[in-house]
């Protein structure tokens, strides 16, 4: 190219010399021709730009521009030529070294010809520059040359092909070679098409062969890293324009193709063994596919359904349901807020999974939440602290909302609840009126009517006690005092679960006691009635041991029992239940208590752990215990299925009374409504699930009853019966 320069100035001068010669001094002649030569030379030269630039400017002026634009076009275009290479790698050298020389002496000329560029060829918008003429004339005698183009792009291909293997390349000499051809317009069409169906296919192979090879964790880092490469191959060679169709390449044949076959075989490992990091990486990168996210949600909602109801439908579990569904959804939680970026979707997606699992096991749910609460609000729980039990109930309360049938929960906590009151067992009064709180936000006040009512009940008697107390203390100053301490809790039978009264035959101290305070609370409250429960009773009895004197606390039937060892040294089982009245069951268990628990105060003959008809028993005077005051628990009947019967069917039975009591009002107001619209309504105002079956049957009911009438000529249709 300098050879270029050099016939170009010297051109330069020679041009119409005749003409320019008057103008020209026999010095600046000199200066031009030693300029000249320093050029052919590749020497420095003695005159600066400025002194080349000023002689093209007064060529210009003397009009001859056209000529000189043509002249200077043709020496350029005489000028370039490229000789090939044998070796790729030194193929590409030469094609950069041509096109870095070929740039470097376009801008020297131009800078030499600028005048010209800025007058003659900018009034002239059909010419172009000097420096496009110069791409322009490179790009049409080498880049344009097929067996030149496809060597080149060949050579690039294989560079970044060994690249993509690990192997170390040139990257300057790619940048400069694909800037090459971007400045010559040609990046496009003869580089960008090979090189993407290249990449689609090396990436086609790729993704085949590691899904095969490659456990998911695995295959997900190499997915990230490959696109990480091939941005780097962006910021570093490429041109911005391929970006968006290489990455969606590279997503496309490694993540798009597989999308299925990764979820089915990692998804439910990650989840399984809580691998974060990758489960936030599947979502990054799936997030990026067409179609990715929506794929990823119905496996994520698929996989907390099959799970979850494992934990539910699964018998053997019922023991831990509570804590393992507390466990899952905590697990879940953390997965959709560090891995799955909070998105509203996988949220959503999460509950109605939860919910759907949840109900497939009507009932036993709502019944083991409820007495997992009573475990956590229990005075013997001492796993955490206030804080921590809040926490606690709050996670609680997420698990409870997903329940259709709270109904039962509020049966059984109901249960439970009055346990815990009656007997003092509750771990905190705090702690038991935040769950009443949670629970009246979450279903509303006669959700929680009759809980609070259980609260009300338990003040209440507080004051009427000190009352009694009083009066009973004035009675004893009149007459002989008593060594029986009475407390009463006067519970209203609407807000208590119900007991099944039992009679048994209660000493004639505390007979007199209960008389007492019938004819005290009775004269307060008049048109009440007492039922009293002897099942809910406790007591503490004074005792004389060998060791000393001890305080035992018990239930009132152990209370019956221990008492007739005042009166006689030794008893049989039918005795004792002759003397105390008490149900045989009842009986045994109380028997077991006493004498083959850990603190035996009776001594049982023959030994055994099952109390017989035939045993005998005596109290056992060398009875020996560290404490004064000695809790003997009641040995409790594992809540027996006629129990949890019992509880169920109430729930059925107040189910019956609000089916027909919504039937009643529905039709009080619309006077007349066909089945399906009439059973369209009460799923609606409902709050429990319920079979149309068993609608159908309440109907039926109601007809009978006469509330309602079927129309005689739509037997389909009903009227109100006022």
């Amino acid at each position: 190219m300098s050879r270029a320069i050099s016939q170009l100035c010297f051109w330069l001068f020679v041009t119409d010399r005749p003409k320019l010669a008057e103008n020209y001094t026999e010095d600046t002649w000199l200066k031009l021709q030693d300029a000249v030569g320093a050029i052919q030379n590749s020497t420095s030269i003695k005159y600066n730009l400025e002194e080349l630039y000023q002689a093209v400017e007064n060529l210009c002026s003397y009009k001859v521009s056209p000529t000189l634009y043509k002249q200077l076009r043709q020496v350029c275009e005489e000028h370039v030529q490229f000789t090939e290479s044998l070796d790729n790698l030194s193929f590409l050298k030469r094609m950069n070294r041509c096109w870095q020389d070929h740039c470097r002496q376009t801008i020297m000329i131009r800078s030499i010809f600028l005048f010209l560029d800025r007058t003659y060829v900018l009034q002239n918008s059909l010419l172009p520059s000097i420096w496009d003429t110069g791409l322009e004339l490179f790009r049409t005698h080498i880049v344009s040359d097929s067996a030149v183009q496809k060597r080149t792009v060949d050579g690039i291909l294989e560079q970044i092909e060994l690249e993509r293997n690990g192997e170390t390349v040139d990257r300057s000499l790619l940048r400069s070679l694909l800037g090459m051809l971007s400045d010559l317009q040609v990046y496009k069409d003869s580089f960008e098409e090979r090189f993407l169906i290249e990449t689609n296919r090396l990436y086609a192979a790729e993704g085949q062969r590691l899904m095969q090879e490659r456990d998911v964790p695995e295959y997900l880092h190499h997915v990230a890293r490959r696109l990480e490469e091939e941005n780097d191959r962006i910021m570093n060679y490429l041109d911005q324009s391929t970006q968006k169709p290489l990455i969606s390449c590279v997503e496309k044949q490694l993540l798009g193709e597989h999308m299925t076959a990764v979820l089915q075989k990692g998804l439910s490992t990650l989840l399984d063994e809580n691998r974060v990091t990758e489960l936030g990486l599947l979502y990054q990168l799936f997030s990026k596919v067409k179609g990715g996210l929506p794929t990823l949600l119905q496996f994520w909602r698929d996989y907390i359904k099959s799970f979850g109801g494992e934990i539910v439908c699964t018998p053997e579990k019922d023991k831990d349901m509570v804590q393992d569904l507390l466990d899952f959804k905590d697990k879940m939680d953390n997965v959709a807020q560090s891995c799955f970026a909070r998105n509203e979707g996988f949220i959503n997606a999460m509950k109605e999974a939860f919910e759907t699992f949840i109900n497939k096991r009507p009932n036993k749910p709502a019944e083991l939440i409820a007495k997992y609460v009573d475990s956590k609000l229990r005075a013997g729980n001492k796993e955490a602290t206030e804080e921590e039990l809040e926490r606690i109930l709050d996670k609680i309360m997420i698990i409870f909302r997903f329940i259709h049938g709270k109904d039962v929960f509020e049966a059984f906590y109901k249960k439970d609840l009055a346990k815990r009151l009656l007997v003092g067992k509750s771990a905190s009064v705090d702690a038991e009126k935040s769950m009443l709180s949670k629970l009246k936000h979450e279903c509303g006040a006669a959700f929680t009517s009759k809980l609070e009512g259980m609260f009300k009940d338990m003040e209440l008697s507080k004051d009427i006690m000190i009352q009694f107390k009083q009066v009973l203390t004035y009675m004893q100053n009149q007459r002989e005092p008593t060594n029986i301490e009475l407390t009463v809790n006067i519970l209203t039978m609407g807000y208590w679960p119900s007991y099944t009264p039992m009679e048994v035959h209660l000493p004639p101290e505390m007979v007199k006691l209960q008389e007492v305070f019938k004819l005290f609370y009775l004269g307060k409250h008049s048109g009440r009635k007492l039922q009293w429960q002897p099942t809910l009773g406790h007591a503490v009895l004074k005792a004389e041991f060998k060791e000393g004197k001890k305080e035992l606390q018990v239930s009132l039937f152990q209370t019956l029992v221990l008492l007739m060892f005042n009166e006689g040294e030794e008893f049989s089982v039918e005795e004792i239940r002759t003397a105390t009245g008490i149900e045989e069951g009842e009986l045994r268990r109380t028997l077991q208590s006493l004498a083959c628990g850990k603190a035996r105060v009776l001594n049982k003959n023959p030994r055994g752990k099952d109390v017989e008809d035939g045993d005998r028993f005596n109290f056992n005077n060398d009875f020996k215990h560290k404490l004064f005051r000695i809790k003997i628990n009641q040995i409790q009947m594992k809540e027996t299925v006629e129990e949890q019967v019992s509880t169920t069917e109430r729930v059925f039975q107040d189910r019956q009374y609000q089916i027909d009591a919504a039937v009643v009002r529905i039709m009080k107001m619309r006077k007349t409504l066909s089945h399906n619209l009439l059973v369209s309504e009460l799923y609606n105002q409902l709050k429990f699930p319920v079979k149309p079956g068993d609608l159908k049957k309440r109907i039926e009911s109601l007809i009978d009853r006469d509330y309602m009438e079927r129309d005689k000529e739509t037997p389909n249709q009903y009227h109100y019966v006022a």
